[in-house]
Formats: C-alpha cells, sequence, structure tokens
C-alpha cells in the first residue's frame, strides 16, 4: 500500500481559511452558487463504497446528501454480489441433488429447474436488501436526491433535477465501475451479454462460451455448468484466476475440468459471429490452433473499468488516469490532490482490490476523516479474496510467488481438506496453503474447496494481527470441520503436527 503521502489536509470548513485548507481562494470567495443546499458531505454514488461513507458519516453527527442516478445499492446489490451469489446458491442446490444421487444413495433427481421461479427468488433477496438499504438512510437521516451529479468546483455539486449543492467539508466519490467489452463485441442483452446483465438474460441457455477467467468469469462458467449447460471457459493468461496463488489456480482448473467444463487458458478470443440462434466464435488456443466455439450465449468477463464520465471532474482540478482511476494523493485518508475531495470504491487504482467489502471499509474510513476521527488506513494486504464457484477458492495476504519476489524468506506448507474426516464427507477435494516468513509471521493463506469462503475470515485475522504459526497453533479448531486442515497446517508449521509428516 502507498501510504508515502501522509499529509493531513486541513478543510475549509468551520472557520478555517482557504489557504490553510488547499482550496483556490477565488473558489471559496464566490461563496456557494446562489439557491445551493448545503451539507457537510456530498456523496456522489450510491453503491457500497457510496452509502457505507454516507451512514457512518451521519452516524458521527454530519449532514449528508448522497447523490444516486440508479438505485442505492450499486452494481453489488442489484447487478452484482447479491443476485449471483443467490443463483450460485441454487445452483449448489442442483449439484447437491446429483451427489445425493450419485454418492449417498438418495434417490433423487432434478427434473427441471423453473427458471422464472429462480429469479423470482433472487429478485425478492435484492428487493429485501435495497429496502434494508434504503431504510438505513432514511433512519440516518441521509438525504437522498436521484438524478445524475457532476462536479462543479472542489466543494460544488449539481444534480440533476435538483440543482446545485455545496460541501462544507468535503466531497466523496464512489460512482463505480461498467463492464469492459472486447473490440468488434457488443453486447445484446440475448446473445452477447456481460457480467451485468447475464443474470437477466432470457432463459437458460444450452451452451455457453466465457471469455475471461477471473472471478466473476469462473463464477459464471460454474453456475451455467450445474444447470447443465456446455461450458466453454477463455482466459488469455497462462492460468485461471491469475491474481491468486499458483497452487489455487491449478487446484481450481482441476475441479473444473473435473466438472466437465472446457478451460482454454493461454487463450485469444479472435471474433465472433452472432446469430438469431447463437454465437460462432473463433479462439486461438495456447498451442496456436484458431478453434471455432458455438454456444447459445457469449459471457465477457474481462474485467470492468471506472465511471467517471460526466463527472466533471476537470472542474473540480481533478484528472483521470489512463486507465480511467481517479487515484489518491493521501493513501492514508484516500483524499485526492484536491482537498476535501476523496475516493472510495472501483474509482480507486490497486492495490484497492474493487471489492465491495474493501469498499465498505473504505467508507468508513473517508466517512471518519471528514468527521475529525481518527481512522487506521485500509490495509489492502489484508482484504480477503473469494470466487464463490464449484469449488470456490479464498485468500489473504501474499501469493508464494509475491513472497518470494518480495524477498522474503518463505516456507510454506499445504495440506489437503480430504486430510481431515470433514473433508472426505464433503468429497471435493481441495487444499488449504499457508506462506508464512522463516521464523516469523504468516504472510499469506490460500484455500480451495467447498465452503471456503466461510472460512477465510480467520486467516484475515491471521494475516492482519502479524501473527506467527505458533500464535495460531494455540488456539483449537472444531472437530469436525474443515478449518481443522487450516489448524493443522498451522501446527506442522510450528513444529507440533498431529497428522502431517
Amino acid at each position: 500500500m502507498n501510504n508515502a503521502n501522509n499529509t493531513h489536509h486541513t478543510k475549509g470548513t468551520n472557520g478555517t481559511n482557504a489557504a490553510q485548507a488547499g482550496v483556490p481562494t477565488a473558489a471559496v470567495a464566490a461563496g456557494p452558487p446562489a439557491g445551493s443546499t448545503e451539507a457537510d458531505v456530498i456523496v456522489i454514488g450510491g453503491g457500497t463504497g457510496g452509502y457505507s461513507t454516507a451512514l457512518r458519516a451521519a452516524a458521527l453527527g454530519l449532514t449528508v446528501v448522497l447523490a444516486e442516478r440508479d438505485k442505492v445499492g450499486g452494481t453489488c446489490l442489484h447487478r452484482g454480489c447479491i443476485p449471483s451469489k443467490a443463483m450460485l446458491h441454487a445452483a449448489e442446490l442442483v449439484d447437491g441433488i446429483a451427489e445425493a444421487r450419485e454418492r449417498w444413495g438418495v434417490k433423487a433427481q432434478v427434473d427441471s429447474v423453473d427458471w422464472q421461479a429462480l429469479v423470482a427468488t433472487r429478485d425478492d433477496i435484492v428487493s429485501r436488501n435495497h429496502k434494508g438499504v434504503e431504510g438505513h438512510l432514511s433512519q440516518a437521516r441521509v438525504q437522498v436526491v436521484r438524478g445524475s451529479a457532476r462536479l462543479t468546483g472542489p466543494r460544488g455539486v449539481f444534480v440533476a433535477g435538483h440543482g446545485n449543492f455545496t460541501a462544507r467539508r468535503g466531497i466523496v466519490l464512489a460512482t463505480g465501475s461498467r463492464p469492459r467489452m472486447l473490440p468488434g463485441l457488443e453486447a445484446d442483452g440475448r446473445r452477447v451479454v456481460t457480467s451485468d446483465d447475464a443474470l437477466f438474460a432470457p432463459g437458460l441457455p444450452r451452451s455457453v462460451l466465457v471469455l475471461g477467467g477471473g472471478a466473476i468469469g469462473v463464477e459464471y462458467a460454474s453456475f451455467h455448468r450445474s444447470m447443465g449447460a456446455e461450458v466453454t471457459l477463455v482466459e488469455a493468461a497462462d492460468r485461471l484466476v491469475p491474481l491468486e496463488d499458483g497452487d489455487v489456480s491449478r487446484h481450481l482448473t482441476r475441479g473444473l475440468k473435473k466438472r466437465g467444463i472446457d478451460v482454454q487458458t493461454g487463450a485469444r478470443f479472435l471474433a465472433a459471429d452472432v446469430r438469431e440462434d447463437g454465437v460462432r466464435a473463433s479462439v486461438r488456443t495456447a498451442r496456436g490452433e484458431v478453434r471455432t466455439v458455438e454456444a447459445e450465449r457469449l459471457l465477457v468477463a474481462v474485467g470492468r473499468a471506472p465511471v467517471t464520465d460526466g463527472l466533471g471532474l476537470g472542474a473540480a482540478g481533478l484528472a483521470a488516469d489512463e486507465r480511467g482511476f481517479v487515484a489518491p494523493a493521501d493513501w492514508s485518508r484516500l483524499e485526492t490532490a484536491v482537498p476535501g475531495i476523496h475516493v472510495v470504491g472501483d474509482l480507486l487504482p490497486p492495490p484497492s482490490p474493487g471489492l465491495a467489502h474493501a469498499s465498505f471499509a473504505e467508507g468508513l474510513l473517508v466517512a471518519e476523516t471528514l468527521a475529525g476521527v481518527a481512522s487506521p488506513p485500509v490495509d489492502y494486504r489484508a482484504v480477503p479474496r473469494v470466487t464463490y464457484s464449484s469449488p470456490g477458492t479464498a485468500s489473504v495476504g501474499l501469493t508464494e510467488a509475491e513472497a518470494r519476489n518480495g524477498g522474503h524468506d518463505v516456507v510454506v506448507n499445504t495440506m489437503p481438506l480430504t486430510a481431515v474426516a470433514k473433508g472426505m464427507v464433503h468429497g471435493q477435494g481441495g487444499v488449504v496453503k499457508v506462506v508464512a516468513e522463516r521464523g516469523g509471521q504468516v504472510l499469506g493463506v490460500h484455500l480451495v474447496g467447498p465452503n471456503v469462503s466461510e472460512m477465510i475470515a480467520e486467516s484475515q485475522l491471521i494475516v492482519g494481527w502479524d501473527a506467527e504459526p505458533s500464535d495460531v497453533a494455540h488456539h483449537i479448531h472444531p472437530h469436525p470441520t474443515l478449518s481443522e486442515a487450516v489448524g493443522e497446517t498451522f501446527l506442522t508449521l510450528a513444529g507440533r503436527s498431529l497428522h502431517q509428516q
């Protein structure tokens, strides 16, 4: 994390003069536009980063205006995290019925999937969460204004349909991201879909070509395979989930292939012919061969791009970088080069990972900063990463390669989940891998297998608190659980192994 610039800027509020605040004198002297509504904090964007900032700032006694042109909750609640995990839960149920029949002798089968009923349940979950967020904002007395917002200066915001607003303490940019597209492809919501609209395309396709082997692409590939589709998964890098540990990628790929997913890594999408009944695409494989893939649906999951169009960055003296990010000048406060303007969520470049749970933490930090409350910077090193596929992945901290490349004297221990009784019960394989400094702290923890998303929180604390294996080895893991494999891995690193040689 880049915390090189830790300058504590003084806001131009509560009697502080313009020179102290670092705001151009002319802009302050002019005062707010006639008819402008004033608030302590103005947040542009009501996704996870935006609404968490608003709620925390309001709880600290600040007046808050939250501008959102769509629905509060953003991509995560309406098009990403929540609806996709609802669908993936349905996929788990389908897979569980197959396992019950084939492995446990339970005479059950899936006759069909009622798509409309599945969608209705998903939408009900989203709706209840949406109402919950709106209720929290209302109870906190956050003023939510619906409309597109743009900056008019270092303290000014214009919201379409509502007029001008002036921030006494600061402005928070939380406008999120949109799916990236590949040249030559245009999403139509039916045959060619992005990760934002894949869940809302009509019905379940019998075949899918997924472009992109990151977390989103892998999750969609896993979902469609569970629902009976023939799936081809294409990733340009030489392995799936390329930001994860190499062993994680290897075990994940093996698990997906075992389920019948055609995984093509080191492959390049060349072109696609979109027809009424499907898509015919050409792909160059890792061996250099040009292969034709036919599918009812082409799903593009090649990453996301920050949304800054129409935001008016120039009016406030800001500019996005060449990738579209708005970088903070001070990472400890997530404050830009213009004092009082902060950034959270997908607008931030790395090391911010563009994950919803990271944006919650970023929102808390910025709100507390604006309220004058001491707040520790976000520890991006300890932000967990999860892929909700089958098998799933979960990790926190450095990969083995990152640790070695960073000059650490590394010691590594791995343990298969099937080495513990509960892992045998699940029967899906998987592995625990711990990367540590020799004789020192834990640098990273990496999991592959069932239920790993529910197991990673312990490891977040281990990495975040700079624990050593001997610290963890003293704690007792319940038996029988999958978490025993995590505990045993640390016991071995601490020289107290029971079951590992």
